[in-house]
């Protein structure tokens, strides 16, 4: 594929930076929304289930004359091609539950929903002027009835992973998406964003760049993310017991110089994610689990779930159906098991005295092995040489993702790095940070925002997974214009 534009081509910058201070301010101050909302009384419950739903469509450089459009947009030009005829499909999958979760209402039931929509996917349907996809997350995000049924998950911007995300652009990504949805449903539906949804379900363990992540979470107003059972441990390297994948668990993260930050994770039980959530298997489940107890308390289990809301037949056609009837069969079976959104739970738990401290405490997979083998040794060169000995020793051991140089700029040492994300993203912020540290307003101007959504844009999950052919193709042109715009000066753009 030939890119003919010798320039960066935007269609339209979206607003995914310039308000950094005032979105902070906004998301961390203290709310208990469902506490005070909640119409479920924690003491008749058993059980709980709580199912979200990911929504995401790339951005790519396809348009006419090679301009960033959403792939769905793409799926629309060339119905022609592969299963892209299920682009109105798709399209509606993205507003479907508008209509569903009303009409739930009306008929008695008190469904409950997680959304997680990437930032591609909430710039793209408003770059297409779908004001009926729009619309309908508006009255997800905002309807005063819909606040106590609906849940929105904060994600990174682009659908990144953060296990290779290099960790300077983990706050850019998180801080990026908190810009586009409140720019899109106003400052009070953002501050009520309070889970984390990592894309693909990847959590870093690498230590260094986990502490980086929850710390960058923590800052930008989270409360708790989900997380896959397989990719934690207990502090002893043991996996979780059954039981305890159905409670909140403390996630503890401790970097090479032995600082640690922890979060609360909701666990995301092993499975085939479309097929457990098309089908409502959480709902299932949960009527087979009981209370447990924490701190003397008793309080519901929890069957923790998340899928793609709109890829593969089950979820297109399948999911509806499996929705409404376990909505209905709540509805009609009484209130000891019901369907419960994840700040809701914890809220509501939190009222009945159990907090984080309480939790199980867990850590990043395989990082039992790896203070082992640091043992009373501190900094980055004990932990690297560590990490050297046992992928040496064991060639399944692994630890993905961004590792630290031993300069904190994240600069230097980047250079000669072929990785072509690691040399943009220091190209970024050698150009920028001094600048932003400076004179915050350089976020609110077309070169800065044009620069990072490139820079974020490279760092799409689907540029990796898709092989090599058109995707890589798409990553190497939006890098292209990543580094033209990193070059130029401002007054050129």
């Amino acid at each position: 594929m030939s890119f003919a534009a010798p320039l960066p081509i935007l269609n339209g910058c979206p607003a995914i930076s310039g308000r950094e201070s005032e979105l902070l301010a906004k998301v961390n101050q203290s709310t208990d929304h469902w506490k005070e909302s909640t119409n479920i009384k924690l003491d008749q419950l058993k059980s709980g289930y709580a199912c979200a739903l990911h929504m995401h469509q790339p951005t790519i450089p396809a348009g006419n004359e090679g301009e960033l459009i959403s792939h769905l947009q793409h799926m629309f030009n060339h119905s022609e091609d592969g299963d892209n005829h299920n682009a109105e499909p798709f399209a509606q999958c993205y507003k479907r539950l508008a209509d569903i979760i009303p009409n739930l209402i009306k008929e008695g039931c008190n469904p409950r929903i997680m959304l997680d929509y990437s930032g591609n996917l909430l710039w793209g349907v408003n770059q297409m002027g779908r004001t009926d996809i729009t619309e309908s997350l508006k009255f997800l995000a905002c309807d005063s009835q819909m606040q106590n049924h609906v849940e929105w998950l904060g994600t990174f911007w682009s659908h990144a992973v953060a296990p290779s995300t290099p960790i300077p652009d983990l706050k850019l990504q998180i801080s990026a998406w908190q810009h586009q949805f409140a720019n899109l449903f106003g400052t009070e539906a953002l501050q009520r964003v309070k889970g984390f949804s990592p894309p693909e379900m990847h959590l870093p363990n690498h230590p260094d760049t986990l502490y980086e992540f929850i710390k960058a979470l923590k800052e930008c107003g989270y409360q708790w993310v989900l997380v896959q059972e397989h990719s934690v441990e207990n502090l002893n390297g043991t996996p979780l017991n059954h039981e305890q994948k159905y409670i909140p668990n403390q996630l503890i993260a401790k970097n090479s110089l032995g600082e640690t930050i922890n979060i609360t994770a909701l666990i995301k039980t092993q499975g085939s994610d479309t097929k457990l959530v098309g089908q409502m298997q959480p709902f299932y489940e949960a009527q087979g689990l009981g209370r447990q107890k924490i701190n003397n308390t008793a309080i519901p289990s929890l069957v923790s779930q998340i899928a793609d809301g709109e890829n593969g037949g089950v979820m297109m056609n399948e999911f509806p159906e499996a929705y409404l009837q376990a909505n209905r069969r709540n509805r009609d079976n009484g209130e000891s098991v019901m369907a419960v959104n994840g700040s809701e739970y914890l809220e509501m738990i939190a009222a009945a005295g159990i907090h984080e401290s309480n939790f199980p405490t867990v850590q990043g997979v395989h990082q039992h092995r790896i203070w082992d083998a640091m043992g009373e040794d501190l900094g980055r060169e004990a932990l690297s040489a560590a990490i050297a000995s046992l992928k040496s020793s064991d060639t399944g051991f692994n630890i993905e993702g961004a590792s630290w140089t031993n300069n904190l700029s994240w600069v230097e040492g980047y250079e000669n790095i072929l990785e072509p994300i690691n040399q943009l993203s220091a190209q970024f912020h050698k150009r920028f940070d001094k600048q932003v540290s400076d004179s915050p307003e350089i976020t609110q101007t077309e070169h800065y925002q044009q620069a990072l959504v490139h820079l974020l844009l490279s760092e799409t999950s689907c540029f990796r997974y898709w092989g090599q052919g058109i995707w890589t193709d798409y990553a190497r042109e939006i890098h292209r214009r990543g580094e033209f715009l990193l070059n130029e000066p401002s007054t050129a753009i």
